[in-house]
């Protein structure tokens, strides 16, 4: 049995009338009738009461096989639509990563907008360091992440997508808080608090190059994990801190930031994903993020 025979007899189901079947599916009626005629035999019952030459009527066998036709086909539509929606990475599921400091610009416009154009597309986030990313990708946990360069993987992609740079948060009360600018040596005996190295390399390399740069040591009196948690410690007066000008967006009483005077290095964000596993889904989502370039 094969498709045209469903497809035959419901033409003929409908219309009930041979010639008129041939003409609805345009093909010549001798062949039309042989093929209903294939589809009896295979069934090994007769679907139809010939009460003339052309003319017929559903036998109660064929009225069932009708009903049943009709959910075959229908339950083949939706899977040619599914299959094809999925070809095109217009639904399924999209497991994404993120750092913390995505979430403060670039990610919730970037999510807004995609879930606006691909309705049907699941969308998992998980909040994880870039090393994390990288592991999680290569797990294949996550489909794509927002991450900072430079990766420790080599063989992972990544297209830079935004470029910021470094700030730094003083208690609204700290006597340098009303400057324009922040001199990186003013922060000499300054209580510096940070986040461990191991959560972002890159990004920790990147403000420890400040003070590398004017030959002293930071002075870092105070860990944190989360980069609110650091901003809030800021807003207790623990200390002061360097962060992407991204946080600035963190809105938070008795905290100001300030640029440095001097020349700081350019904080990128980057979408990542593995080349192996790049699906029509994963695709779409990496083209659309050069929108926001």
């Amino acid at each position: 049995m094969e498709l045209r025979h469903l497809r035959y007899f419901i033409a003929v189901a409908e219309e009930l009338h041979f010639t008129k079947a041939a003409e609805r599916l345009h093909i010549a009626q001798p062949p039309l009738s042989q093929q209903i005629q294939q589809l009896e035999a295979e069934l090994g019952v007769k679907l139809f009461h010939r009460q003339t030459k052309r003319q017929v009527q559903l036998t109660a066998a064929g009225k069932v096989f009708l009903q049943e036709a009709y959910q075959l086909l229908m339950q083949l539509e939706t899977a040619v639509a599914l299959t094809q929606k999925i070809g095109r990475g217009e639904t399924g599921q999209l497991r994404i990563g993120f750092t913390s400091l995505v979430i403060y610009d670039l990610l919730p416009l970037i999510l807004r907008e995609f879930r606006q154009q691909f309705l049907e597309v699941e969308l998992v986030l998980r909040e994880l360091t870039t090393s994390q990313q990288e592991q999680a990708l290569r797990d294949s946990r996550i489909h794509v992440g927002f991450a900072h360069p430079p990766l420790e993987d080599d063989t992972l992609s990544y297209q830079c997508i935004h470029r910021q740079t470094l700030v730094v948060a003083l208690p609204s009360t700290h006597p340098l808080a009303q400057q324009e600018h922040i001199c990186v040596r003013s922060l000499l005996s300054e209580p510096l608090i940070m986040f461990p190295r191991y959560l972002a390399p890159g990004l920790y390399d990147r403000i420890m190059s400040l003070f590398q740069q004017g030959n002293f040591p930071p002075n870092i009196t105070q860990e944190a994990i989360q980069m609110q948690t650091i901003i809030g410690l800021v807003s207790a007066g623990i200390g002061v801190a360097i962060t992407p000008s991204s946080l600035q967006n963190l809105q938070r009483s008795g905290v100001v930031y300030l640029p440095i005077l001097e020349e700081v290095p350019v904080i990128e964000t980057a979408v990542i994903w593995q080349q192996g596993n790049l699906t029509p889904i994963v695709e779409n989502f990496v083209q659309f993020t050069q929108k926001f370039i």
